[in-house]
């Protein structure tokens, strides 16, 4: 067939280019549910508390994950600073992940446990305190605002629908875990196991 004949057809041209990129998606999609390496949590790796679970949802009602990437790539600069770098079987419990495309602010796929609680609470707070050239927005009414609880136990079951391994108890006791919280402690309890399932730090 010359290539006349389909580039002057509307309709054939319109069916071989639908079909060349299903053919090229499926060869690049299909092989990635086959493969353990990235539907398989990382060795150890536990699923989320309940405070960190709604800590992770204080991050990105915040508008964190606009500045803060969490995917550090395998280059030598990027480990050098943030650490070994981000592998699949850290994301799959996560729904939505958050690895972000934008560093305003530093990456944080590795910040768990880097510094302390009253470090991160210091910079929420007001992040000039900490870093004097920084210029993150400060989030003082964290501290004030307790955690609304609402809808926490419905947060697990449907993560447990996902596929993420909560167990009966888990959900049972989620409610009472986060009583008297306030929105900071949840947030810098989702910061602080960021990155934790993995122990090389190169």
């Amino acid at each position: 067939m010359k290539h006349e004949v389909i580039e002057k057809n509307v309709g054939l041209l319109m069916l071989l280019m639908v079909l060349a990129v299903s053919i090229g998606g499926l060869t690049q999609i299909v092989p990635l549910f086959f493969q353990d390496v990235t539907n398989k949590p990382v060795e150890g790796m536990k699923p989320y508390t309940a405070l960190q679970l709604e800590g992770r949802d204080i991050y990105i009602a915040n508008g964190c994950v606009g500045c803060h990437s969490q995917m550090i790539r395998p280059f030598r600069a990027e480990t050098e600073r943030y650490g070994h770098y981000s592998v699949a079987g850290e994301s799959v419990w996560d729904h939505p992940f958050l690895w972000g495309s934008k560093r305003t602010g530093p990456d944080l796929a590795r910040v768990g446990a880097r510094y302390s609680d009253d470090w991160h609470r210091a910079h929420l707070y007001n992040p000039r305190n900490v870093v004097p050239e920084s210029k993150m927005p400060a989030y003082p009414w964290l501290v004030t605002t307790p955690l609304d609880s609402s809808h926490t136990e419905i947060k697990l079951k449907t993560m447990r629908n996902f596929g993420v391994p909560y167990t009966d108890g888990d959900i049972a006791g989620a409610v009472e875990s986060v009583k008297g919280k306030s929105e900071m402690d949840a947030l810098v309890a989702y910061l602080q196991v960021l990155g934790t399932s993995i122990k090389s730090k190169r």
